[in-house]
């Protein structure tokens, strides 16, 4: 079975919102749902270049879950349901879920 991911670009337009409480709160409140869905992080806010396209944020996080079914109900989990509030309150994202690809 493919794995399934998640490709999130975030940004803000306040550069201390990645510290806010609010932020915090959005971490602390979705950690649990990365844990129950197996996902793992592969990338989660290191160092970029954008090297074609347009700007879509200064964060940028790459999940991977054992298929896109898991990537999908972790999105659509209750405890991450109440923690994207905390997140949406102070930054802007774009989430993409795939499916990977057995090679």
């Amino acid at each position: 079975m493919p794995k399934g991911y998640w490709i999130a670009h975030v940004g803000a337009d306040d550069k201390k919102a990645f510290s806010s409480d609010e932020y915090t709160a959005y971490v602390e409140g979705a950690g649990p749902s990365f844990v129950e869905y197996n996902g793992k992080f592969l990338a989660r806010g290191g160092a970029f270049e954008l090297v074609e396209g347009r700007n879509i944020g200064t964060r940028h996080v790459v999940i991977e879950f054992p298929s896109l079914d898991d990537a999908k109900a972790c999105y659509n989990s209750d405890a991450y349901t109440q923690a994207k509030q905390h997140r949406r309150a102070v930054s802007k994202a774009t989430i993409v879920l795939l499916e990977g690809f057995d090679g």
